[in-house]
């Protein structure tokens, strides 16, 4: 699966493929952040999804490589995006992850097992999956449900997005 492999080329974003949906596909404005190490390395990239219209942030789609601190989250505690989609909507709410279910889910060919994270704010949808590079993905949503239908809309976005011009 080619989205699954290291790039050997080091861009001047992150050394590993970004999983998420492609801008064209989203009917609204996408926002990139970086979360950079001391020695420059990337510890993760996170994509903002806003809608149209300034009703803020629909979705948070995060990619965090092994070893990221970003991916450290005592247990109860959300996850690192949860807490960048409760700061895009200025939510200062305590949430907190109250259960947890993994469920297979079928993406193409490929079988992954997704967490769904039930939180004490049901209004924010979130799942988890780890891709065989070391990656783990975690989609965040507002008032809205993660369906099955979104996966097949997960791609590697070209490197180029995240390279300084």
């Amino acid at each position: 699966m080619s989205f699954l492999r290291r790039r050997s080329a080091t861009p001047a974003g992150p050394d590993f493929d970004v999983l998420a949906m492609d801008p064209g596909d989203w009917p609204g404005n996408l926002g990139a952040g970086l979360l950079p190490a001391p020695d420059g390395s990337c510890q993760g990239v996170f994509l903002r999804y806003d809608l149209f219209g300034g009703r803020g942030p629909a979705m948070i789609i995060g990619n965090l490589p092994e070893g990221s601190p970003a991916r450290e989250v005592p247990e109860g505690e959300i996850p690192f995006e949860v807490a960048q989609l409760l700061l895009a909507l200025e939510n200062d709410e305590e949430v907190t992850v109250v259960g947890a279910e993994d469920v297979p889910v079928m993406q193409g060919d490929n079988l992954l097992i997704v967490r769904r994270l039930k939180l004490s704010e049901g209004r924010i949808s979130c799942v988890q999956f780890d891709r065989s590079d070391g990656v783990l993905v975690t989609i965040a949503a507002w008032d809205r449900p993660i369906t099955d239908d979104l996966y097949a809309l997960l791609k590697p976005l070209p490197a180029e997005l995240f390279q300084q011009g």
